[in-house]
């Protein structure tokens, strides 16, 4: 497990391989990862948007922004957790994703940054 802290706001990511199979006549290799995002400081936070780069060992990086997670914008409150799943597909069997969630915190108002660590995502087998 990949863990960073960023203003009180810890990332824990947990990644899995989850198979293989043909779209558009081409082979895709599936990953899946969890994300908790601990909120360790003393003001309730909320995660606004998130921002990945994904890197595929075969293919160029690949950008993706977006509303919340998963169709949600949770408010974190000091001491509590939010878990989420999600995943994503790549040409080949070995990459990496980063990124950050922009947040605001409740009690001075402030937007700011929550980085995700870079995470690899490997298919048991293409690994010695």
């Amino acid at each position: 497990m990949i863990t960073q802290v960023t203003k009180g706001i810890k990332i824990s990511v947990d990644t899995s391989f989850e198979g293989t199979f043909f779209k558009n006549y081409k082979m895709h290799f599936a990953f899946g990862y969890t994300i908790t995002i601990e909120n360790q400081s003393k003001d309730s936070v909320q995660l606004t948007s998130r921002h990945w780069r994904i890197y595929d060992a075969l293919n160029d990086m690949e950008l993706l922004d977006g509303e919340g997670v998963i169709g949600k914008k949770p408010v974190i409150r000091p001491g509590e957790t939010h878990t989420y799943s999600s995943g994503c597909l790549l040409a080949s069997p070995i990459g990496a994703m980063k990124g950050h969630y922009n947040m605001v915190n409740f009690s001075s108002t402030e937007q700011f940054r929550v980085y995700v660590p870079t995470f690899k995502l490997s298919a048991p087998f293409a690994l010695n």
